[in-house]
């Protein structure tokens, strides 16, 4: 049997083929504390009038450390390195049609509740095959999340434009040590996949740890 692929499946394959072949990532994991995070939702759905997805956050907190860590963004332009004048997250959308990636612009000017909008509306684009060119394009760092599919992590592909994409995988409970007592918490998987020739470990360490701090105060985010 033989099954043809979309325009999007061929396009999405050309370009992670590409990805693979051209970029020397390497990669680094961390597990993130997110028992207050996942609290702290509902509190906020209410207060903001819109729900806010794990995503929401993840997003937030992606767009806030490129801020601090502008080198995430950074690209190859003949023997230097460009840092990107925006800081656009794309983050990845299973839709009928295939994988599809809407970009929210400018993430790193923009409150938790706009992102939840922005957020929720791409992603019924997205399922409805309505996304425009221009919602899926300018990405500068990438965010793929399969926690929603049991998936404990995982490694991404960095797609061509960007030389960063963050893993996140399911929020897991855990049993960790609290006061010297045994306590239930949620934790999250985040891995990076970065391209090594723009950033070395040391830094990509620190910005995975500033992505995990900020995450586990939520606060700083809303």
């Amino acid at each position: 049997m033989k099954i043809s692929l979309t325009r999007i499946q061929k396009l999405i394959g050309k370009r992670m083929l590409e990805s693979k072949r051209s970029k020397p990532c390497f990669y680094i994991e961390s597990k993130a504390d997110v028992t207050e995070l996942m609290g702290l939702r509902p509190k906020l759905k209410k207060s903001l009038g819109v729900k806010i997805t794990s995503n929401t956050f993840f997003i937030r907190a992606l767009a806030t450390a490129v801020k601090k860590y502008p080198l995430m963004v950074g690209a190859f332009v003949g023997e230097k390195i460009q840092i990107a004048d925006c800081i656009n997250v794309g983050f990845a959308v299973n839709a009928p049609q295939g994988l599809v990636v809407p970009v929210i612009k400018t993430a790193d000017k923009k409150t938790l509740a706009e992102i939840a909008r922005e957020e929720k509306l791409f992603t019924e684009k997205a399922r409805s095959n309505k996304l425009t060119l221009e919602e899926m394009e300018g990405e500068t760092v990438a965010l793929s999340n399969l926690g929603v599919y049991g998936i404990d992590s995982f490694l991404g592909i960095a797609p061509p434009p960007a030389s960063t994409i963050l893993a996140v995988g399911n929020v897991i409970r855990m049993v960790c040590p609290e006061d010297g007592k045994a306590t239930v918490r949620k934790m999250v998987s985040l891995s990076l996949a970065v391209d090594h020739r723009i950033i070395t470990g040391t830094y990509a360490a620190k910005f995975l740890g500033f992505i995990k701090e900020q995450l586990q105060n939520p606060q700083e985010l809303t």
